[in-house]
């Protein structure tokens, strides 16, 4: 189950329906539809604070001209969940095989599982 993402700012437990993102160079704040996955440098904005959202002296705010959506489930939300059922229900689905080799750079991955000894 794909879990809401909330608004960035401080206190505001709304979803979120857009993402901000800054365009330092051009002095440039760009609000628009949310990012399909969260990325270090852009906040998701709930509809409140994207609409009231102003900017520094000297910046412009970019806005999209169509209405800001309504929290929920997207096309892709709809379509990776169709793909997981289809692939849970294929008969000839089995499961791969776990490769210990070392990847081809000589390392293994930096995740490792730990076991707790039963007691």
């Amino acid at each position: 189950m794909a879990r809401t993402r909330k608004c960035s700012r401080t206190g505001c437990l709304e979803p979120a329906v857009a993402t901000l993102t800054y365009a330092y160079a051009d002095s440039t704040a760009v609000v628009g539809p949310l990012a399909t996955a969260a990325e270090p440098h852009s906040y998701d904005l709930c509809a409140r604070h994207a609409l009231r959202l102003t900017a520094p002296k000297g910046w412009e705010v970019v806005r999209p001209d169509a209405d800001l959506p309504e929290p929920g489930r997207g096309s892709d939300d709809l379509e990776a969940l169709a793909d997981a059922v289809r692939e849970a229900g294929r008969p000839d689905r089995s499961a791969p095989a776990a490769d210990r080799s070392a990847a081809p750079t000589g390392r293994r991955g930096h995740l490792r599982v730990l076991r707790f000894p039963e007691v």
